[in-house]
């Protein structure tokens, strides 16, 4: 173990793990504040749907081509800048909706710059997380359930405040808010992390040029695409997240205005979903490292995909809802844990915002369109068709790690360490400066 990490130092394990807990609450709080403004304001799922897309679409864009960008910037600079973009997007609009001019084509255009810059900042946070936990001398396992819990703890916290927010101040204020929390976000992990080496920029052993830049870039897809456990994991969640962003963008929301009472109802079992998840990847955090990895990975993912679709379309009450976003909590809230844990084990220090960056818009190649085709299926077919025919897409899903064995991987992926220096690309090979 290198010497400045024979003390344990917290510190910086710590600010990273506010700072995202802010910055999460500020998209979570984008993510409900402005699907519930569009429909307030148009009454359109499709439309719901479309700012949806023009969100996530940039974002997976940024996320194809932003790993080299990453590693030249500095991890540290790539992530103010990005919470700093996203709060000067988010602020907009409200202020143009006061100033009476602001128009639909507006918003999909700030949103889109939410979602350019929002990408490149989470990877820039995610993948200094293995260095965090070896310099706080803490297993990998407990410091991602930590990472993951500190952003469902954000997304707890935004969801029970934002749905009593928006019915009492409105979906304008509550984007000012959403605001404030990247304006926070942003010296908070300029500060935590200052002077770590693993965030300044890394050291190129060749000049910056286009030819550079392409061979860095095909790096990280060549790595993901050679590791089957990764490249199932991606395509698994690449239609999951897709499905996800259709439920919270769009049919969860339209549920709740049309069966509900509203944004409350929708503000709670959001809520209640977060408290579980969190409760769920605390645990798994503590006491995960005792368990074999592909089994809880699969029956979690299992509980939590079909059910809360079936319940939404064949009932219009809060309480059986409830209880089934919370069970599903429970069992999401070890996903991310499980999947940050394998990929860093499998992924070299010195590749990994590349290849997180490609991991990330993998997985995210389907996301822009879930919103926007759930929003076209529920004026279509209805509320209760697109429940159940997303519902038994995501159910097909979910069955991936039961039929195929690469999954089985998942309890004995290697760590970076075991890998010889020859085995790393040429043009990797580079140090923090």
């Amino acid at each position: 173990m290198p010497e400045h990490f024979l003390t344990a130092d917290r510190r910086p394990l710590a600010a990273v793990l506010v700072a995202n807990l802010v910055s999460t609450a500020g998209n979570c709080l984008t993510y409900m504040g402005v699907p519930w403004f569009v429909l307030q304001s148009t009454g359109s799922a499709a439309k719901a749907g479309i700012v949806a897309f023009c969100t996530l679409l940039p974002a997976v864009l940024a996320a194809l081509v932003t790993g080299p960008v990453i590693d030249r910037m500095g991890r540290r600079r790539v992530s103010v800048a990005s919470d700093l973009a996203c709060g000067v997007a988010v602020v907009a609009i409200p202020l143009l909706q006061f100033a009476g001019i602001l128009q639909f084509w507006m918003l999909c255009v700030l949103m889109a710059l939410t979602g350019l810059f929002r990408a490149p900042g989470e990877t820039a946070r995610g993948v200094l997380l293995p260095t965090l936990a070896e310099r706080a001398r803490m297993p990998l396992t407990r410091a991602a359930g930590l990472y993951d819990g500190a952003a469902r703890c954000a997304a707890l916290t935004a969801s029970a405040l934002g749905g009593v927010l928006i019915a009492v101040l409105g979906a304008e204020n509550v984007l000012l808010v959403d605001a404030a929390t990247f304006a926070v976000a942003a010296p908070l992990f300029a500060f935590g992390v200052r002077g770590l080496p693993e965030a300044q920029p890394l050291r190129q052993v060749e000049p910056a040029s286009l030819r550079a830049y392409r061979r860095q870039l095909t790096e990280g897809y060549r790595f993901l695409a050679a590791t089957p456990l990764l490249l199932g994991l991606c395509l698994m969640t690449l239609v999951t997240r897709g499905l996800d962003q259709g439920w919270s963008a769009v049919l969860l929301p339209v549920h709740a205005r049309e069966e509900l009472d509203g944004a409350i109802d929708l503000g709670l079992l959001n809520a209640a979903f977060g408290i579980c998840a969190l409760t769920g990847a605390l645990i798994y955090g503590a006491v995960g490292s005792h368990f074999r990895r592909w089994p809880v990975f699969t029956i979690a993912f299992l509980i939590g995909g079909l059910p809360r679709f079936v319940v939404a379309a064949f009932t219009d009450t809060f309480t059986p809802l409830a209880v089934i976003m919370a069970v599903e909590g429970l069992a999401f809230g070890v996903l991310n844990p499980i999947m940050a844990t394998v990929t860093y084990e499998t992924v070299p220090e010195e590749l990994r915002s590349r290849v997180l960056s490609a991991t990330t818009a993998a997985v995210q190649l389907v996301t822009p369109l879930g919103g926007l085709a759930a929003g076209l299926l529920v004026d279509a077919a209805g509320l209760p068709c697109a429940l159940l025919t997303v519902g038994g897409v995501y159910l097909l899903a979910t069955l991936c790690p039961v039929i195929f064995p690469a999954w089985r991987q998942m309890d004995s992926s290697g760590s970076p360490h075991d890998r010889t220096e020859g085995s790393l690309p040429q043009s990797s090979k580079a140090k923090r400066m």
